[in-house]
Protein backbone atom coordinates (compact mmCIF):
# COMPACT_ATOMS: atom_id res chain seq x y z
CA UNK A 1 0.00 0.00 0.00
CA UNK A 2 1.17 3.51 -1.14
CA UNK A 3 1.67 5.85 1.87
CA UNK A 4 0.01 9.53 2.16
CA UNK A 5 2.36 12.13 2.46
CA UNK A 6 2.44 14.18 6.29
CA UNK A 7 4.47 16.72 5.05
CA UNK A 8 3.37 18.46 1.53
CA UNK A 9 6.10 21.82 0.73
CA UNK A 10 5.18 23.57 -2.89
CA UNK A 11 7.66 26.27 -4.04
CA UNK A 12 9.12 27.36 -0.92
CA UNK A 13 11.54 29.98 -1.15
CA UNK A 14 13.46 31.91 1.46
CA UNK A 15 16.12 34.82 0.74
CA UNK A 16 17.37 36.51 3.70
CA UNK A 17 18.20 40.56 3.96
CA UNK A 18 20.94 41.27 2.60
CA UNK A 19 21.98 37.75 0.65
CA UNK A 20 23.35 37.70 -2.68
CA UNK A 21 21.25 34.42 -3.14
CA UNK A 22 18.22 32.81 -2.14
CA UNK A 23 18.50 29.95 0.60
CA UNK A 24 16.12 28.06 -0.70
CA UNK A 25 14.72 28.42 -3.83
CA UNK A 26 11.29 27.01 -5.23
CA UNK A 27 11.48 23.87 -3.40
CA UNK A 28 9.14 21.28 -3.73
CA UNK A 29 8.95 17.86 -1.60
CA UNK A 30 6.58 15.73 -0.02
CA UNK A 31 7.48 13.07 3.05
CA UNK A 32 5.38 10.46 3.88
CA UNK A 33 3.91 9.54 6.94
CA UNK A 34 6.24 7.20 8.90
CA UNK A 35 9.48 7.94 6.99
CA UNK A 36 13.17 8.33 8.62
CA UNK A 37 13.61 11.56 5.81
CA UNK A 38 16.89 12.74 5.21
CA UNK A 39 17.53 16.32 4.00
CA UNK A 40 21.13 16.00 3.10
CA UNK A 41 23.22 18.77 1.70
CA UNK A 42 26.37 20.54 1.39
CA UNK A 43 27.08 23.90 3.87
CA UNK A 44 24.50 26.60 2.74
CA UNK A 45 22.42 24.04 0.72
CA UNK A 46 19.49 25.38 2.36
CA UNK A 47 19.07 22.21 4.85
CA UNK A 48 18.80 24.39 8.37
CA UNK A 49 16.75 27.10 6.61
CA UNK A 50 14.02 24.54 5.14
CA UNK A 51 13.69 22.48 8.87
CA UNK A 52 13.38 26.23 10.47
CA UNK A 53 10.79 26.79 8.14
CA UNK A 54 9.24 23.64 8.46
CA UNK A 55 9.10 24.08 12.62
CA UNK A 56 7.61 27.56 12.20
CA UNK A 57 10.61 29.61 13.73
CA UNK A 58 11.14 31.35 10.46
CA UNK A 59 9.08 32.76 7.74
CA UNK A 60 9.22 31.74 4.18
CA UNK A 61 8.86 34.47 1.59
CA UNK A 62 6.98 32.23 -0.85
CA UNK A 63 6.10 28.99 -1.32
CA UNK A 64 3.01 26.51 0.89
CA UNK A 65 3.56 24.21 3.14
CA UNK A 66 0.91 21.58 4.48
CA UNK A 67 1.77 19.22 7.59
CA UNK A 68 -0.97 16.51 8.36
CA UNK A 69 -3.19 18.54 6.35
CA UNK A 70 -3.17 21.66 8.37
CA UNK A 71 -1.88 24.68 6.43
CA UNK A 72 1.48 26.16 8.02
CA UNK A 73 0.75 30.04 7.66
CA UNK A 74 -3.14 29.70 8.80
CA UNK A 75 -2.30 26.41 11.15
CA UNK A 76 0.69 27.21 12.72
CA UNK A 77 -0.98 26.66 16.48
CA UNK A 78 -2.22 23.25 15.67
CA UNK A 79 1.19 22.22 13.70
CA UNK A 80 3.21 22.67 17.03
CA UNK A 81 1.30 19.96 18.85
CA UNK A 82 2.74 17.45 16.48
CA UNK A 83 5.60 18.43 15.85
CA UNK A 84 8.71 17.95 18.19
CA UNK A 85 12.30 20.06 17.56
CA UNK A 86 15.78 19.02 18.20
CA UNK A 87 17.72 22.11 17.22
CA UNK A 88 21.52 21.37 16.45
CA UNK A 89 22.38 23.92 18.68
CA UNK A 90 21.55 22.40 22.70
CA UNK A 91 18.14 23.92 23.64
CA UNK A 92 19.10 23.70 27.67
CA UNK A 93 19.48 25.79 30.51
CA UNK A 94 23.36 24.76 31.87
CA UNK A 95 22.40 25.94 35.36
CA UNK A 96 19.21 24.12 35.95
CA UNK A 97 19.52 19.84 36.54
CA UNK A 98 18.33 17.50 33.62
CA UNK A 99 15.13 17.01 35.98
CA UNK A 100 14.47 20.88 35.55
CA UNK A 101 15.15 21.22 32.06
CA UNK A 102 12.77 18.38 31.17
CA UNK A 103 9.94 19.56 33.57
CA UNK A 104 9.64 22.81 31.34
CA UNK A 105 10.19 21.54 28.18
CA UNK A 106 7.42 19.31 28.86
CA UNK A 107 5.28 21.91 30.64
CA UNK A 108 5.65 24.00 27.10
CA UNK A 109 3.83 21.13 25.61
CA UNK A 110 1.06 21.05 28.02
CA UNK A 111 2.39 18.12 29.85
CA UNK A 112 1.83 18.18 33.88
CA UNK A 113 1.93 16.13 37.15
CA UNK A 114 2.12 12.02 37.24
CA UNK A 115 2.55 11.92 33.45
CA UNK A 116 5.41 13.93 33.16
CA UNK A 117 7.04 12.66 35.95
CA UNK A 118 6.57 9.34 34.40
CA UNK A 119 7.22 10.19 30.79
CA UNK A 120 11.12 11.53 32.09
CA UNK A 121 11.60 8.89 34.76
CA UNK A 122 11.22 6.71 31.13
CA UNK A 123 13.24 8.29 28.93
CA UNK A 124 15.97 8.91 31.15
CA UNK A 125 16.34 5.29 31.70
CA UNK A 126 16.16 4.54 28.12
CA UNK A 127 18.91 7.33 27.31
CA UNK A 128 20.91 5.89 30.66
CA UNK A 129 20.75 9.02 32.19
CA UNK A 130 18.87 7.77 35.30
CA UNK A 131 21.72 8.92 37.46
CA UNK A 132 22.49 12.14 36.59
CA UNK A 133 18.45 13.64 36.44
CA UNK A 134 19.44 15.68 39.16
CA UNK A 135 22.87 17.40 37.93
CA UNK A 136 23.35 20.52 36.04
CA UNK A 137 23.29 20.03 32.38
CA UNK A 138 26.04 22.12 32.51
CA UNK A 139 28.37 19.84 34.01
CA UNK A 140 27.44 16.99 31.38
CA UNK A 141 29.64 15.38 27.79
CA UNK A 142 28.56 16.55 24.91
CA UNK A 143 26.99 13.44 24.46
CA UNK A 144 24.72 13.46 27.60
CA UNK A 145 23.69 17.20 26.36
CA UNK A 146 22.68 15.77 22.98
CA UNK A 147 20.81 13.24 24.73
CA UNK A 148 18.94 15.45 26.98
CA UNK A 149 18.41 17.92 24.42
CA UNK A 150 16.49 14.85 22.29
CA UNK A 151 14.33 13.47 25.22
CA UNK A 152 13.63 17.39 25.49
CA UNK A 153 11.89 16.98 22.06
CA UNK A 154 9.59 13.93 22.10
CA UNK A 155 8.77 14.07 25.77
CA UNK A 156 5.01 14.64 24.09
CA UNK A 157 4.87 12.16 21.55
CA UNK A 158 5.09 13.88 18.64
CA UNK A 159 3.67 12.88 15.39
CA UNK A 160 6.43 14.28 13.26
CA UNK A 161 10.16 15.13 14.54
CA UNK A 162 12.37 17.51 13.32
CA UNK A 163 16.38 16.52 13.60
CA UNK A 164 19.33 18.89 12.79
CA UNK A 165 22.20 17.24 12.79
CA UNK A 166 21.57 15.21 16.18
CA UNK A 167 24.42 13.53 16.25
CA UNK A 168 26.96 16.18 15.46
CA UNK A 169 30.48 16.22 17.49
CA UNK A 170 29.77 12.94 19.95
CA UNK A 171 30.77 9.74 21.17
CA UNK A 172 30.01 6.89 19.27
CA UNK A 173 28.47 5.47 22.12
CA UNK A 174 25.84 8.26 22.34
CA UNK A 175 25.27 8.94 18.73
CA UNK A 176 24.59 4.76 18.63
CA UNK A 177 21.96 5.04 21.27
CA UNK A 178 20.31 8.16 19.87
CA UNK A 179 20.14 6.27 16.45
CA UNK A 180 18.25 2.99 18.07
CA UNK A 181 15.68 4.97 20.08
CA UNK A 182 15.30 6.75 17.31
CA UNK A 183 14.61 3.47 15.02
CA UNK A 184 12.51 2.46 18.02
CA UNK A 185 10.54 5.30 18.18
CA UNK A 186 9.36 4.87 14.25
CA UNK A 187 8.81 1.50 14.65
CA UNK A 188 6.63 1.28 17.44
CA UNK A 189 5.14 4.76 17.47
CA UNK A 190 4.91 5.54 13.87
CA UNK A 191 7.03 8.88 14.50
CA UNK A 192 7.95 10.32 11.39
CA UNK A 193 11.62 11.46 11.19
CA UNK A 194 12.55 14.68 8.96
CA UNK A 195 16.70 14.79 9.46
CA UNK A 196 19.68 16.73 8.40
CA UNK A 197 23.17 15.65 8.42
CA UNK A 198 26.46 15.73 7.04
CA UNK A 199 27.12 11.91 8.23
CA UNK A 200 26.65 10.19 4.83
CA UNK A 201 27.20 6.90 5.96
CA UNK A 202 24.75 7.08 9.14
CA UNK A 203 22.00 8.42 7.11
CA UNK A 204 22.00 5.35 4.11
CA UNK A 205 21.97 2.93 6.88
CA UNK A 206 19.03 5.45 9.08
CA UNK A 207 17.29 6.85 6.50
CA UNK A 208 14.39 5.34 4.68
CA UNK A 209 14.32 7.90 1.93
CA UNK A 210 16.63 11.06 1.62
CA UNK A 211 16.63 14.37 -0.52
CA UNK A 212 19.94 15.35 -1.70
CA UNK A 213 19.48 19.66 -1.57
CA UNK A 214 22.04 22.11 -2.83
CA UNK A 215 21.97 25.92 -3.29
CA UNK A 216 18.79 25.65 -2.22
CA UNK A 217 17.22 23.25 -4.77
CA UNK A 218 16.55 19.84 -4.87
CA UNK A 219 18.95 17.68 -7.02
CA UNK A 220 17.86 14.18 -6.09
CA UNK A 221 15.37 12.04 -4.35
CA UNK A 222 14.09 8.60 -3.58
CA UNK A 223 15.12 5.43 -1.60
CA UNK A 224 18.95 5.32 -0.85
CA UNK A 225 19.05 1.65 -2.26
CA UNK A 226 17.39 2.82 -5.31
CA UNK A 227 19.31 5.83 -5.84
CA UNK A 228 22.37 3.82 -5.29
CA UNK A 229 21.56 1.81 -8.33
CA UNK A 230 19.87 4.67 -10.39
CA UNK A 231 23.76 6.30 -10.75
CA UNK A 232 26.44 4.20 -12.50
CA UNK A 233 29.25 4.27 -10.78
CA UNK A 234 28.67 5.07 -6.95
CA UNK A 235 28.54 2.31 -4.76
CA UNK A 236 27.50 4.41 -1.75
CA UNK A 237 25.55 7.73 -0.82
CA UNK A 238 28.62 9.51 -0.35
CA UNK A 239 29.44 8.69 -4.42
CA UNK A 240 26.06 10.12 -5.26
CA UNK A 241 26.49 13.07 -3.10
CA UNK A 242 29.91 14.11 -4.29
CA UNK A 243 28.52 13.39 -7.75
CA UNK A 244 25.60 15.93 -7.52
CA UNK A 245 27.40 18.32 -5.44
CA UNK A 246 30.87 18.59 -6.22
CA UNK A 247 33.87 18.37 -4.43
CA UNK A 248 34.80 22.15 -3.79
CA UNK A 249 34.78 22.78 -0.20
CA UNK A 250 31.27 24.59 1.41
CA UNK A 251 32.40 27.34 4.02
Amino acid sequence: MEKASIIDIKHLTKCYKNADEAAVKDLTLSVNKGDIFGLLGPNGAGKTTTISILCNQISADEGEVMIEGHDLNSESDLIKKIIGVVPQDIALYPKLTAYENLKFFGNMYGLRGKVLKERITSSVSDFGLEKKLHSKVGTFSGGMKRRINLIAGILHKPNILFLDEPTVGIDVQSKNVIIEHLQQLNASEGTTIVYTSHLMEEAERFCTHIAIIDMGKVVTVGEPSALIKAYPGCSNLEDIFLLLTGRSLRD
